[in-house]
């Protein structure tokens, strides 16, 4: 296989690579493009430009995008929407630090 056929088949498993243009991922999603959009304004997610500046998209940009639309579908404002998930996700950063601490803790006091 040559190496650019390896390394993109390598970016298959890679969440972060941004693999979806705008109408791809918008019709992934079932949403529009002026939905991912109004994400990208509101900074809750960068999609990545093409050499010819269209915007990429990651299959975790995708997930973040779908949670935004259920939150909107439920009411919420796009606005709060894009809070609420930037919340949750500094919410599970502080609870995977915090438990690796006590892992780190617990070690430590093993040793002692």
């Amino acid at each position: 296989m040559p190496a650019e056929n390896a390394r993109a088949a390598g970016n298959l498993d890679d969440d972060d690579y941004p693999a979806y243009t705008m109408g791809r991922a918008a019709d992934v999603l079932g949403i529009t493009p002026a939905f991912l959009r109004a994400l990208g304004e509101a900074e809750l997610i960068t999609p990545l430009r093409s050499e010819g500046g269209h915007r990429r998209y990651s299959r975790r940009q995708l997930r973040v995008a779908a949670r935004a639309r259920e939150l909107v579908d439920q009411g919420t404002p796009i606005e709060a929407a894009c809070r609420i998930i930037s919340l949750e996700d500094q919410l599970d950063a502080a609870l995977r630090l915090n438990q690796d601490m006590r892992r780190r803790m617990g070690d430590h006091g093993a040793d002692t």
